[in-house]
């Protein structure tokens, strides 16, 4: 059975993931862990879903992490640098959902993976990481006489923008189409824009609401459009993914993976 320790309990992500580990008969719940000032620290990390469990919330992840364990984190940037440094010194493996990383902290991520195994993936969802794969395929087909503009939806307590999984599709069309998506990337259109710029990849972002994650791939040619979607109706789905990336990390050694890795489709 594989040792799992959650972080970031207390948050939306936390629960769903909690929930999902200690229902998972191939997963043990090592521990959950938290930031210093979350007021439930101490307390019973089942009663976060109405299940206690007899796992106190912490946070101290090097008290706890073990060699061969998987912490999955879904926090903030400045946090799972930390949970990284941790999991390297303990050999433990690390899934990484959180989004809004520079490319410094992408960086020292890539380094860790030199000597721990990492799931990094800004989507824990099957069905997103299926979606990847389809613009890929639509992006080769429709490379000329097509524009792309990526359109995303969160609720309104998300901090980045775009969101880590519309940058991933973008990533994945740019690709196809050989381009560089940090040199074609719209980001926003105000005012006297000009014409559109057909080397160009468009994103267009929606905050507000509980909503959970909507992502959209709009491929526009002249006489039609073709659309790639996928809602996400509940975090549920990217708790399953993300253990699912828990159960692939056991026994490796090291290396960094994504969910197309996870999933077979690479």
């Amino acid at each position: 059975m594989l040792n799992v320790v959650i972080a970031g309990s207390s948050g939306r992500m936390g629960h769903a993931l909690l929930e999902a580990a200690v229902n998972d008969p191939e997963l043990k719940l090592l521990a959950a862990l938290d930031r210093a000032d979350c007021p439930q620290l101490g307390k019973d990390a089942g009663e976060l879903f109405g299940a206690p469990c007899g796992i106190r919330i912490s946070a101290d992840p090097k008290a706890v992490l073990q060699a061969g364990s998987v912490l999955v984190d879904f926090t903030r940037p400045e946090a799972s640098m930390g949970y990284l440094e941790a999991c390297r010194k303990a050999g433990a493996g690390m899934v990484i959902g959180t989004t809004g990383f520079t490319p410094a902290q992408k960086e020292a991520i890539s380094a860790a993976a030199q000597e721990i195994p990492i799931v990094f993936a800004p989507n824990m969802s099957v069905g997103v990481n299926l979606l990847i794969n389809l613009v890929q395929s639509a992006a080769k087909v429709l490379a000329e006489g097509y524009d792309i503009e990526i359109i995303e939806a969160h609720h309104r307590h998300k901090v980045d923008a775009p969101s880590g999984t519309a940058l991933r599709l973008g990533e994945a069309a740019a690709a196809a189409l050989g381009r560089d998506l940090a040199q074609c990337a719209v980001y926003g259109r105000e005012g006297v824009t000009g014409e559109r710029d057909p080397s160009t990849i468009g994103f267009a972002t929606v905050r507000g609401g509980d909503v959970v994650g909507d992502h959209t791939v709009l491929f526009a040619g002249i006489g039609e459009r073709v659309e790639l979607t996928h809602k996400a109706s509940s975090r549920v789905t990217f708790a399953l993914g993300a253990l699912r990336a828990t159960k692939f990390l056991a026994g490796k050694k090291n290396g960094l993976f994504d969910m197309q890795d996870v999933l077979g489709l690479r």
